[in-house]
Protein backbone atom coordinates (compact mmCIF):
# COMPACT_ATOMS: atom_id res chain seq x y z
CA UNK A 1 0.00 0.00 0.00
CA UNK A 2 2.90 2.51 1.18
CA UNK A 3 4.76 1.98 -2.42
CA UNK A 4 1.41 4.36 -4.08
CA UNK A 5 2.37 7.22 -2.13
CA UNK A 6 5.83 6.58 -1.01
CA UNK A 7 6.72 6.65 -4.67
CA UNK A 8 5.04 10.38 -4.82
CA UNK A 9 6.74 11.56 -1.54
CA UNK A 10 9.95 11.57 -3.08
CA UNK A 11 8.32 13.97 -5.94
CA UNK A 12 7.90 17.17 -3.39
CA UNK A 13 8.06 17.46 0.64
CA UNK A 14 6.42 19.79 2.63
CA UNK A 15 9.60 20.01 5.10
CA UNK A 16 11.53 22.95 4.03
CA UNK A 17 15.40 22.90 3.98
CA UNK A 18 16.55 23.36 7.26
CA UNK A 19 19.29 26.32 7.87
CA UNK A 20 19.89 25.47 11.78
CA UNK A 21 18.15 27.14 14.91
CA UNK A 22 19.46 29.93 16.39
CA UNK A 23 19.64 29.42 19.38
CA UNK A 24 19.24 32.20 22.46
CA UNK A 25 21.69 35.08 20.91
CA UNK A 26 20.42 38.23 21.88
CA UNK A 27 20.17 39.65 18.44
CA UNK A 28 19.21 37.10 15.73
CA UNK A 29 19.69 37.75 12.48
CA UNK A 30 17.37 36.61 9.45
CA UNK A 31 19.56 35.97 6.99
CA UNK A 32 18.75 32.07 7.02
CA UNK A 33 15.24 31.94 6.11
CA UNK A 34 15.61 35.48 4.18
CA UNK A 35 18.10 32.74 1.95
CA UNK A 36 15.42 29.89 1.98
CA UNK A 37 12.32 32.25 1.41
CA UNK A 38 14.92 33.91 -1.89
CA UNK A 39 15.31 29.91 -2.97
CA UNK A 40 11.15 29.42 -2.87
CA UNK A 41 11.12 32.08 -5.60
CA UNK A 42 10.08 34.82 -3.50
CA UNK A 43 10.82 38.34 -3.80
CA UNK A 44 12.91 39.35 -0.65
CA UNK A 45 10.85 42.70 -0.38
CA UNK A 46 9.79 43.60 2.69
CA UNK A 47 11.57 40.36 4.54
CA UNK A 48 13.20 42.02 7.79
CA UNK A 49 16.74 41.56 8.32
CA UNK A 50 16.45 40.65 11.72
CA UNK A 51 13.70 39.41 14.01
CA UNK A 52 10.90 41.69 14.68
CA UNK A 53 8.04 41.80 16.92
CA UNK A 54 4.70 39.19 15.88
CA UNK A 55 1.91 40.80 16.88
CA UNK A 56 0.85 41.35 13.40
CA UNK A 57 1.24 37.32 12.75
CA UNK A 58 -2.21 35.65 12.72
CA UNK A 59 -1.57 32.03 12.28
CA UNK A 60 2.65 31.22 13.45
CA UNK A 61 2.57 31.68 17.37
CA UNK A 62 2.95 35.55 18.17
CA UNK A 63 6.48 36.31 19.68
CA UNK A 64 9.81 37.16 17.82
CA UNK A 65 9.84 36.37 14.31
CA UNK A 66 11.35 36.87 11.03
CA UNK A 67 7.56 36.85 9.18
CA UNK A 68 6.10 39.73 8.37
CA UNK A 69 2.13 39.05 7.51
CA UNK A 70 2.77 38.92 3.62
CA UNK A 71 5.24 36.50 4.20
CA UNK A 72 2.75 34.21 6.75
CA UNK A 73 0.52 34.15 3.87
CA UNK A 74 3.14 33.09 1.34
CA UNK A 75 3.95 30.33 3.17
CA UNK A 76 0.15 29.44 4.26
CA UNK A 77 -0.70 29.08 0.46
CA UNK A 78 2.44 27.37 -0.46
CA UNK A 79 2.24 25.03 2.29
CA UNK A 80 -1.40 24.16 0.98
CA UNK A 81 0.06 24.31 -2.69
CA UNK A 82 2.70 21.52 -1.63
CA UNK A 83 0.23 19.21 0.55
CA UNK A 84 -2.11 19.19 -2.58
CA UNK A 85 0.66 18.28 -4.79
CA UNK A 86 1.14 15.54 -2.33
CA UNK A 87 -1.82 14.54 -2.49
CA UNK A 88 -2.26 14.60 -6.45
CA UNK A 89 1.21 12.68 -6.49
CA UNK A 90 -0.22 9.86 -4.61
CA UNK A 91 -3.32 9.85 -6.39
CA UNK A 92 -1.64 9.57 -9.91
CA UNK A 93 0.62 6.64 -8.41
CA UNK A 94 -2.60 4.78 -7.22
CA UNK A 95 -3.98 5.52 -10.74
CA UNK A 96 -1.16 4.06 -12.46
CA UNK A 97 -1.43 0.96 -10.80
CA UNK A 98 -5.36 0.60 -11.56
CA UNK A 99 -4.67 1.64 -15.38
CA UNK A 100 -1.90 -1.31 -14.79
CA UNK A 101 -4.30 -3.54 -14.04
CA UNK A 102 -7.04 -2.71 -16.54
CA UNK A 103 -4.84 -2.12 -19.61
CA UNK A 104 -4.03 -5.99 -18.76
CA UNK A 105 -6.68 -7.43 -18.20
CA UNK A 106 -8.77 -5.68 -21.22
CA UNK A 107 -5.97 -6.30 -23.63
CA UNK A 108 -5.90 -10.09 -22.50
CA UNK A 109 -9.71 -10.23 -23.03
CA UNK A 110 -10.20 -8.70 -26.66
CA UNK A 111 -7.59 -11.07 -27.53
CA UNK A 112 -9.41 -13.92 -26.43
CA UNK A 113 -12.41 -12.94 -28.37
CA UNK A 114 -10.36 -12.07 -31.34
CA UNK A 115 -8.41 -15.98 -30.82
CA UNK A 116 -12.14 -17.09 -30.85
CA UNK A 117 -13.24 -15.22 -33.87
CA UNK A 118 -10.80 -16.30 -35.78
CA UNK A 119 -11.03 -20.23 -34.85
CA UNK A 120 -14.48 -20.23 -35.61
CA UNK A 121 -13.91 -18.67 -39.02
CA UNK A 122 -11.19 -21.29 -40.07
CA UNK A 123 -12.65 -24.12 -38.72
CA UNK A 124 -16.04 -23.15 -40.16
CA UNK A 125 -14.46 -22.45 -43.04
CA UNK A 126 -12.51 -25.85 -43.39
CA UNK A 127 -15.99 -27.61 -42.47
CA UNK A 128 -19.16 -25.92 -43.70
CA UNK A 129 -17.26 -24.31 -46.94
CA UNK A 130 -20.09 -22.40 -48.83
CA UNK A 131 -23.03 -22.38 -46.06
CA UNK A 132 -20.59 -20.61 -43.75
CA UNK A 133 -19.27 -18.20 -46.50
CA UNK A 134 -23.01 -17.05 -47.33
CA UNK A 135 -23.44 -16.90 -44.06
CA UNK A 136 -20.55 -15.59 -42.54
CA UNK A 137 -22.11 -12.14 -41.39
CA UNK A 138 -24.14 -13.63 -38.62
CA UNK A 139 -21.24 -15.44 -36.83
CA UNK A 140 -19.31 -12.18 -37.18
CA UNK A 141 -22.10 -10.00 -36.26
CA UNK A 142 -22.46 -12.19 -32.88
CA UNK A 143 -18.28 -11.34 -32.31
CA UNK A 144 -18.88 -7.85 -33.20
CA UNK A 145 -21.99 -7.69 -30.37
CA UNK A 146 -20.43 -9.57 -27.63
CA UNK A 147 -17.02 -7.00 -28.34
CA UNK A 148 -19.58 -3.66 -28.27
CA UNK A 149 -21.48 -5.40 -24.76
CA UNK A 150 -18.13 -5.71 -23.17
CA UNK A 151 -17.18 -2.07 -24.09
CA UNK A 152 -20.11 -0.72 -22.19
CA UNK A 153 -22.27 -0.25 -24.84
CA UNK A 154 -26.26 -0.58 -24.38
CA UNK A 155 -26.47 -3.95 -26.13
CA UNK A 156 -29.21 -6.92 -23.81
CA UNK A 157 -27.18 -9.57 -24.65
CA UNK A 158 -30.09 -12.04 -23.70
CA UNK A 159 -31.45 -10.57 -26.89
CA UNK A 160 -28.22 -11.21 -29.05
CA UNK A 161 -27.78 -14.59 -28.26
CA UNK A 162 -31.87 -15.20 -28.91
CA UNK A 163 -31.39 -13.11 -32.11
CA UNK A 164 -28.21 -15.18 -33.14
CA UNK A 165 -29.62 -18.76 -32.62
CA UNK A 166 -33.37 -17.83 -34.36
CA UNK A 167 -31.09 -16.46 -37.22
CA UNK A 168 -28.90 -19.41 -37.69
CA UNK A 169 -32.22 -21.53 -37.51
CA UNK A 170 -33.39 -20.04 -40.66
CA UNK A 171 -30.51 -20.33 -42.70
CA UNK A 172 -30.02 -23.82 -41.67
CA UNK A 173 -33.30 -24.79 -42.14
CA UNK A 174 -32.80 -23.24 -45.42
CA UNK A 175 -30.12 -25.06 -46.12
CA UNK A 176 -31.28 -28.63 -45.80
CA UNK A 177 -34.56 -28.11 -47.40
CA UNK A 178 -33.28 -26.38 -50.92
CA UNK A 179 -35.69 -28.65 -52.95
CA UNK A 180 -38.56 -26.10 -51.72
CA UNK A 181 -39.07 -22.38 -52.81
CA UNK A 182 -39.33 -20.82 -49.05
CA UNK A 183 -40.43 -17.34 -48.24
CA UNK A 184 -39.37 -14.41 -45.69
CA UNK A 185 -42.73 -15.14 -44.34
CA UNK A 186 -41.95 -18.92 -43.63
CA UNK A 187 -38.85 -18.29 -42.43
CA UNK A 188 -40.06 -15.81 -39.93
CA UNK A 189 -42.58 -18.43 -39.19
CA UNK A 190 -39.47 -20.88 -38.41
CA UNK A 191 -37.61 -18.99 -35.98
CA UNK A 192 -40.32 -18.15 -33.57
CA UNK A 193 -40.63 -22.04 -33.13
CA UNK A 194 -37.37 -22.19 -31.64
CA UNK A 195 -37.78 -22.02 -27.98
CA UNK A 196 -40.91 -25.17 -28.67
CA UNK A 197 -39.04 -26.67 -31.11
CA UNK A 198 -35.43 -26.37 -29.46
CA UNK A 199 -33.15 -27.55 -32.77
CA UNK A 200 -30.37 -26.97 -31.54
CA UNK A 201 -31.00 -29.05 -28.71
CA UNK A 202 -29.54 -27.76 -24.65
CA UNK A 203 -26.55 -26.18 -26.24
CA UNK A 204 -28.04 -22.44 -26.70
CA UNK A 205 -29.77 -23.06 -23.06
CA UNK A 206 -26.32 -23.54 -21.83
CA UNK A 207 -24.23 -21.38 -23.97
CA UNK A 208 -26.90 -18.49 -23.00
CA UNK A 209 -26.14 -18.67 -19.29
CA UNK A 210 -22.26 -19.54 -19.70
CA UNK A 211 -21.79 -16.85 -21.94
CA UNK A 212 -24.33 -14.34 -19.66
CA UNK A 213 -21.95 -15.18 -16.57
CA UNK A 214 -18.64 -14.19 -18.56
CA UNK A 215 -19.33 -11.06 -19.86
CA UNK A 216 -21.73 -9.62 -17.20
CA UNK A 217 -18.93 -10.58 -14.60
CA UNK A 218 -15.86 -8.74 -17.14
CA UNK A 219 -17.28 -5.98 -18.08
CA UNK A 220 -18.22 -5.25 -14.28
CA UNK A 221 -14.65 -6.24 -13.17
CA UNK A 222 -13.42 -3.66 -15.79
CA UNK A 223 -15.74 -1.16 -15.23
CA UNK A 224 -14.93 -1.31 -11.53
CA UNK A 225 -11.36 -0.40 -12.54
CA UNK A 226 -12.19 2.22 -14.10
CA UNK A 227 -14.54 4.23 -11.27
CA UNK A 228 -11.77 3.63 -8.98
CA UNK A 229 -9.61 5.45 -11.00
CA UNK A 230 -11.61 8.05 -11.62
CA UNK A 231 -12.89 8.34 -8.02
CA UNK A 232 -9.02 8.51 -6.82
CA UNK A 233 -8.92 11.16 -9.96
CA UNK A 234 -11.84 13.43 -8.42
CA UNK A 235 -10.52 13.22 -4.59
CA UNK A 236 -7.20 14.24 -5.28
CA UNK A 237 -8.14 17.14 -7.14
CA UNK A 238 -10.34 18.06 -4.03
CA UNK A 239 -9.13 21.48 -2.77
CA UNK A 240 -8.00 22.03 1.18
CA UNK A 241 -9.90 24.28 3.40
CA UNK A 242 -8.93 27.39 4.75
CA UNK A 243 -8.72 25.40 8.15
CA UNK A 244 -6.31 22.74 6.94
CA UNK A 245 -4.16 25.29 5.44
CA UNK A 246 -3.50 27.07 8.52
CA UNK A 247 -2.54 23.80 10.42
CA UNK A 248 -0.47 22.87 7.30
CA UNK A 249 1.32 26.69 7.89
CA UNK A 250 1.86 26.14 11.70
CA UNK A 251 3.20 22.34 11.17
CA UNK A 252 5.39 23.11 8.63
CA UNK A 253 6.34 26.73 8.28
CA UNK A 254 6.01 28.41 11.55
CA UNK A 255 8.78 26.87 13.04
CA UNK A 256 10.95 28.75 10.31
CA UNK A 257 9.56 31.79 11.23
CA UNK A 258 10.75 31.42 15.07
CA UNK A 259 14.12 30.21 13.73
CA UNK A 260 13.66 26.78 14.49
CA UNK A 261 14.04 25.35 10.84
CA UNK A 262 15.50 21.84 12.43
CA UNK A 263 12.63 21.28 14.24
CA UNK A 264 10.12 18.29 13.19
CA UNK A 265 6.86 17.73 13.96
CA UNK A 266 5.92 15.35 17.08
CA UNK A 267 3.99 12.35 15.82
CA UNK A 268 1.07 12.86 17.15
CA UNK A 269 0.64 16.41 16.57
CA UNK A 270 1.34 15.48 12.51
CA UNK A 271 -1.05 12.53 13.11
CA UNK A 272 -3.90 15.39 14.28
CA UNK A 273 -3.24 17.63 11.62
CA UNK A 274 -3.43 15.07 8.38
CA UNK A 275 -6.35 13.35 10.21
CA UNK A 276 -8.29 16.79 10.18
CA UNK A 277 -7.24 17.82 6.75
CA UNK A 278 -7.70 14.79 5.33
CA UNK A 279 -11.24 13.72 7.27
CA UNK A 280 -13.48 13.63 4.14
CA UNK A 281 -11.50 11.41 2.18
CA UNK A 282 -10.91 9.30 5.27
CA UNK A 283 -14.78 8.65 4.67
CA UNK A 284 -14.49 6.69 1.56
CA UNK A 285 -12.64 4.29 3.28
CA UNK A 286 -16.12 2.01 3.93
CA UNK A 287 -17.35 1.65 0.36
CA UNK A 288 -13.67 1.78 -1.21
CA UNK A 289 -13.06 -1.72 1.04
CA UNK A 290 -16.42 -3.33 0.04
CA UNK A 291 -15.39 -2.14 -3.81
CA UNK A 292 -11.99 -3.75 -3.80
CA UNK A 293 -13.69 -7.00 -1.31
CA UNK A 294 -16.48 -7.47 -4.32
CA UNK A 295 -13.48 -7.29 -7.50
CA UNK A 296 -11.35 -9.59 -5.98
CA UNK A 297 -14.47 -12.29 -5.15
CA UNK A 298 -15.59 -11.37 -9.01
CA UNK A 299 -11.80 -11.85 -10.62
CA UNK A 300 -11.68 -15.30 -8.09
CA UNK A 301 -14.15 -16.49 -10.51
CA UNK A 302 -12.20 -15.61 -14.15
CA UNK A 303 -9.77 -18.52 -14.02
CA UNK A 304 -10.92 -22.30 -14.16
CA UNK A 305 -12.21 -25.12 -15.57
CA UNK A 306 -15.50 -22.77 -16.15
CA UNK A 307 -13.63 -19.23 -16.11
CA UNK A 308 -12.83 -16.35 -18.94
CA UNK A 309 -10.64 -18.43 -21.13
CA UNK A 310 -12.90 -21.87 -21.82
CA UNK A 311 -15.71 -20.03 -22.19
CA UNK A 312 -14.81 -17.44 -24.58
CA UNK A 313 -12.71 -20.17 -26.68
CA UNK A 314 -15.48 -22.65 -26.67
CA UNK A 315 -18.06 -20.47 -28.26
CA UNK A 316 -17.02 -22.06 -31.79
CA UNK A 317 -17.19 -25.75 -30.80
CA UNK A 318 -20.71 -25.28 -29.14
CA UNK A 319 -22.21 -23.31 -32.60
CA UNK A 320 -20.67 -26.45 -34.14
CA UNK A 321 -22.44 -28.46 -31.89
CA UNK A 322 -25.94 -27.46 -32.12
CA UNK A 323 -25.78 -27.26 -35.67
CA UNK A 324 -24.77 -30.49 -36.01
CA UNK A 325 -27.40 -31.25 -33.64
CA UNK A 326 -30.07 -30.11 -35.57
CA UNK A 327 -28.73 -31.57 -39.33
CA UNK A 328 -28.12 -35.13 -37.10
CA UNK A 329 -32.34 -34.67 -36.79
CA UNK A 330 -33.27 -32.67 -39.43
CA UNK A 331 -35.97 -35.00 -40.28
CA UNK A 332 -38.17 -34.81 -37.43
CA UNK A 333 -37.28 -30.95 -37.16
CA UNK A 334 -38.67 -30.95 -40.94
CA UNK A 335 -42.33 -32.97 -39.88
CA UNK A 336 -42.98 -30.56 -36.98
CA UNK A 337 -41.87 -27.09 -38.69
CA UNK A 338 -44.47 -28.38 -41.54
CA UNK A 339 -46.72 -29.00 -39.06
CA UNK A 340 -46.54 -25.42 -37.58
CA UNK A 341 -45.77 -23.48 -40.51
CA UNK A 342 -47.92 -25.36 -43.11
CA UNK A 343 -46.14 -27.61 -46.48
CA UNK A 344 -43.81 -26.25 -48.72
CA UNK A 345 -43.62 -26.63 -52.29
CA UNK A 346 -41.11 -27.49 -54.38
CA UNK A 347 -39.29 -25.43 -56.73
CA UNK A 348 -35.50 -25.19 -55.29
CA UNK A 349 -32.50 -27.40 -56.26
CA UNK A 350 -32.72 -31.45 -55.92
CA UNK A 351 -30.49 -31.92 -53.25
CA UNK A 352 -31.21 -31.15 -49.98
CA UNK A 353 -27.62 -30.27 -48.73
CA UNK A 354 -27.49 -31.18 -44.86
CA UNK A 355 -25.92 -34.61 -45.35
CA UNK A 356 -22.82 -33.26 -47.16
CA UNK A 357 -22.36 -30.55 -44.35
CA UNK A 358 -22.91 -33.82 -41.56
CA UNK A 359 -20.69 -36.26 -43.41
CA UNK A 360 -17.47 -33.36 -42.98
CA UNK A 361 -17.50 -33.90 -39.15
CA UNK A 362 -17.64 -31.73 -35.89
CA UNK A 363 -15.66 -28.70 -35.65
CA UNK A 364 -12.82 -28.56 -32.78
CA UNK A 365 -11.22 -25.07 -31.46
CA UNK A 366 -7.52 -25.82 -31.63
CA UNK A 367 -6.03 -23.63 -28.94
CA UNK A 368 -4.02 -24.28 -26.14
CA UNK A 369 -6.40 -23.62 -23.43
CA UNK A 370 -3.29 -24.49 -20.90
CA UNK A 371 -1.32 -21.44 -21.98
CA UNK A 372 -4.39 -19.19 -21.82
CA UNK A 373 -5.28 -20.57 -18.24
CA UNK A 374 -1.83 -19.42 -16.49
CA UNK A 375 -1.73 -16.46 -18.20
CA UNK A 376 -5.94 -15.70 -16.97
CA UNK A 377 -3.94 -17.17 -13.37
CA UNK A 378 -1.39 -14.65 -13.09
CA UNK A 379 -3.37 -11.60 -13.76
CA UNK A 380 -6.24 -12.68 -11.06
CA UNK A 381 -2.87 -13.21 -9.05
CA UNK A 382 -1.75 -9.32 -9.24
CA UNK A 383 -5.09 -7.78 -9.67
CA UNK A 384 -5.85 -9.46 -6.78
CA UNK A 385 -2.66 -8.29 -4.59
CA UNK A 386 -3.18 -4.92 -6.00
CA UNK A 387 -6.72 -4.63 -4.79
CA UNK A 388 -5.72 -5.81 -1.20
CA UNK A 389 -2.99 -3.26 -1.29
CA UNK A 390 -5.15 -0.54 -2.10
CA UNK A 391 -7.97 -1.21 0.26
CA UNK A 392 -6.39 1.19 3.37
CA UNK A 393 -5.54 3.46 1.23
CA UNK A 394 -7.66 6.08 2.22
CA UNK A 395 -6.85 5.77 5.98
CA UNK A 396 -3.15 5.09 5.51
CA UNK A 397 -2.63 8.81 3.59
CA UNK A 398 -1.92 10.53 7.58
CA UNK A 399 0.51 7.90 8.39
CA UNK A 400 2.06 7.45 5.53
CA UNK A 401 2.64 11.70 4.88
CA UNK A 402 3.65 12.39 8.22
CA UNK A 403 6.57 8.99 8.02
CA UNK A 404 8.98 11.28 6.76
CA UNK A 405 8.36 14.47 8.22
CA UNK A 406 8.11 13.80 12.12
CA UNK A 407 10.79 13.62 14.89
CA UNK A 408 12.56 10.51 15.69
CA UNK A 409 15.29 9.28 17.41
CA UNK A 410 16.02 9.16 21.55
CA UNK A 411 14.12 12.25 23.15
CA UNK A 412 12.08 13.54 20.02
CA UNK A 413 9.20 13.30 21.71
CA UNK A 414 10.38 16.33 24.17
CA UNK A 415 11.85 17.68 21.56
CA UNK A 416 9.78 18.06 18.57
CA UNK A 417 7.66 20.73 17.51
CA UNK A 418 4.21 20.84 18.71
CA UNK A 419 2.57 24.00 17.17
CA UNK A 420 3.62 26.34 19.60
CA UNK A 421 7.11 25.56 20.86
CA UNK A 422 9.99 22.70 21.12
CA UNK A 423 8.13 20.52 23.93
CA UNK A 424 6.20 17.29 24.15
CA UNK A 425 2.72 16.91 22.38
CA UNK A 426 0.14 16.13 24.85
CA UNK A 427 -3.48 15.93 23.32
CA UNK A 428 -4.48 12.16 21.94
CA UNK A 429 -4.95 11.48 17.72
CA UNK A 430 -8.03 11.30 16.58
CA UNK A 431 -9.95 8.76 15.37
CA UNK A 432 -10.27 8.21 11.09
CA UNK A 433 -13.28 10.43 9.71
CA UNK A 434 -15.36 13.18 9.68
CA UNK A 435 -17.16 12.46 12.48
CA UNK A 436 -14.17 11.80 14.92
CA UNK A 437 -12.57 14.99 14.13
CA UNK A 438 -15.15 17.06 16.35
CA UNK A 439 -12.39 17.75 19.20
CA UNK A 440 -9.66 17.88 16.96
CA UNK A 441 -7.17 20.44 18.70
CA UNK A 442 -5.06 21.48 15.18
CA UNK A 443 -7.37 20.99 12.73
CA UNK A 444 -10.89 23.15 13.25
CA UNK A 445 -13.97 21.04 11.55
CA UNK A 446 -17.45 21.58 10.73
CA UNK A 447 -18.42 17.84 10.87
CA UNK A 448 -22.14 19.11 9.94
CA UNK A 449 -20.58 20.08 6.23
CA UNK A 450 -18.82 17.58 4.42
CA UNK A 451 -17.30 17.99 1.04
CA UNK A 452 -19.88 17.08 -1.43
CA UNK A 453 -17.75 16.10 -4.41
CA UNK A 454 -16.60 13.39 -2.09
CA UNK A 455 -20.10 12.61 -0.93
CA UNK A 456 -20.74 12.04 -4.69
CA UNK A 457 -17.89 9.66 -5.27
CA UNK A 458 -18.78 7.32 -2.11
CA UNK A 459 -21.96 7.26 -4.03
CA UNK A 460 -20.36 6.32 -6.79
CA UNK A 461 -18.58 3.89 -4.98
CA UNK A 462 -21.56 2.16 -3.65
CA UNK A 463 -23.15 1.74 -7.17
CA UNK A 464 -20.83 -0.10 -8.55
CA UNK A 465 -20.45 -2.71 -5.70
CA UNK A 466 -24.05 -3.04 -5.80
CA UNK A 467 -23.15 -3.80 -9.60
CA UNK A 468 -20.61 -6.11 -9.20
CA UNK A 469 -22.98 -8.41 -6.44
CA UNK A 470 -25.31 -8.54 -9.31
CA UNK A 471 -22.57 -9.60 -11.73
CA UNK A 472 -21.37 -12.43 -8.65
CA UNK A 473 -25.26 -13.57 -9.17
CA UNK A 474 -25.02 -13.35 -12.95
CA UNK A 475 -27.50 -10.55 -13.19
CA UNK A 476 -26.86 -8.07 -16.15
CA UNK A 477 -25.31 -4.85 -15.46
CA UNK A 478 -26.95 -2.14 -17.41
CA UNK A 479 -24.12 0.54 -17.91
CA UNK A 480 -26.02 2.64 -20.31
CA UNK A 481 -28.81 3.69 -18.06
CA UNK A 482 -27.90 7.07 -17.94
CA UNK A 483 -28.16 10.22 -19.85
CA UNK A 484 -25.26 11.78 -18.70
CA UNK A 485 -21.69 10.88 -18.13
CA UNK A 486 -20.15 11.70 -14.83
CA UNK A 487 -16.71 10.25 -16.07
CA UNK A 488 -15.36 14.16 -17.00
CA UNK A 489 -12.79 14.55 -20.11
CA UNK A 490 -10.56 12.02 -18.82
CA UNK A 491 -10.21 7.97 -18.04
CA UNK A 492 -9.90 7.72 -14.31
CA UNK A 493 -7.58 5.46 -14.94
CA UNK A 494 -5.31 7.43 -16.96
CA UNK A 495 -2.31 9.43 -15.35
CA UNK A 496 -1.33 12.75 -17.75
CA UNK A 497 -0.10 10.58 -20.93
CA UNK A 498 0.27 6.64 -19.22
CA UNK A 499 -3.34 5.73 -21.48
CA UNK A 500 -2.95 4.01 -24.20
CA UNK A 501 -6.08 4.48 -26.85
CA UNK A 502 -9.06 2.63 -24.42
CA UNK A 503 -12.66 2.28 -25.11
CA UNK A 504 -14.95 4.57 -23.58
CA UNK A 505 -16.82 3.15 -20.25
CA UNK A 506 -19.90 5.18 -19.26
CA UNK A 507 -20.21 5.94 -15.69
CA UNK A 508 -23.19 5.68 -13.59
CA UNK A 509 -24.57 9.06 -11.94
CA UNK A 510 -26.60 9.52 -8.89
CA UNK A 511 -29.40 11.68 -10.23
CA UNK A 512 -31.17 10.74 -13.35
CA UNK A 513 -33.83 12.78 -15.04
CA UNK A 514 -37.23 12.34 -13.83
CA UNK A 515 -39.19 10.51 -16.40
CA UNK A 516 -42.92 10.05 -15.41
CA UNK A 517 -44.72 7.16 -16.58
CA UNK A 518 -47.74 8.60 -14.76
CA UNK A 519 -49.16 11.93 -13.88
CA UNK A 520 -46.39 13.82 -11.51
CA UNK A 521 -48.57 14.42 -8.23
CA UNK A 522 -49.60 17.78 -8.85
CA UNK A 523 -51.01 16.99 -11.65
CA UNK A 524 -52.72 14.13 -10.35
CA UNK A 525 -54.00 16.11 -7.97
CA UNK A 526 -55.17 18.33 -10.18
CA UNK A 527 -56.88 16.28 -12.61
CA UNK A 528 -58.57 14.63 -9.21
CA UNK A 529 -60.32 17.78 -8.03
CA UNK A 530 -61.42 18.21 -11.79
CA UNK A 531 -62.75 15.03 -11.51
CA UNK A 532 -64.49 15.26 -8.03
CA UNK A 533 -65.73 19.05 -8.70
CA UNK A 534 -69.61 19.43 -8.40
CA UNK A 535 -71.78 20.05 -11.09
CA UNK A 536 -73.46 23.93 -11.86
CA UNK A 537 -76.60 22.49 -11.19
CA UNK A 538 -75.34 21.66 -7.94
CA UNK A 539 -73.88 25.02 -7.29
CA UNK A 540 -76.91 27.06 -8.44
CA UNK A 541 -79.09 24.65 -5.95
CA UNK A 542 -76.82 25.84 -3.12
CA UNK A 543 -77.45 29.27 -4.03
CA UNK A 544 -81.36 29.54 -4.93
CA UNK A 545 -82.04 27.52 -1.30
CA UNK A 546 -79.18 30.18 0.62
CA UNK A 547 -81.78 33.16 -0.76
CA UNK A 548 -84.76 31.81 -0.08
CA UNK A 549 -83.63 31.15 3.70
CA UNK A 550 -82.46 35.39 3.44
Amino acid sequence: MDSFIIAALAVCSLTAPAYGDKGTSKARSCSDIRQFYSGKGFTLDGVPQSEISGEHLRICPQGYTCCTSDMEDTLAMLSRREMEGLLKDAGRSLQTSLNGQYKAFDGYFLELLNRSAISLQENFHQTFGLLYYENAQIFSELYTDLRNYYRGSNVNLEEVLNEFWARLLEKLFNQANKQYSISEDYLECVSKQIETLRPFGETPRMMKTMVTRTFVATRSFVQGLVVSGEVVRKVSQVQLSQECMRAMMTMTYCPHCRGMASARPCANYCSNVMKGCLANQADLNTEWRHLAETMMQVAGRFDGASGVDSVVLSIPTRISEAMFTMMDNIEPINTKLFQACGNLREGGTSSTGADDIVKKGKVTVEDRLGTSTNKMEKLVSDVTMRLREMQPYWVSLPSVLCSDRVATGTGAEDKCWNGMSRARYFPEVMGDGLASQINNPEVEIDITKPDMTIRQQIMQLKIMTHRLKNALNGQDVDFQDTSDDVSGSGSGVCADDVCARSPRLIFPVTQRPVNYPYLPENEKVKASANQNLPGIPIYLLSLLMLLLRQ
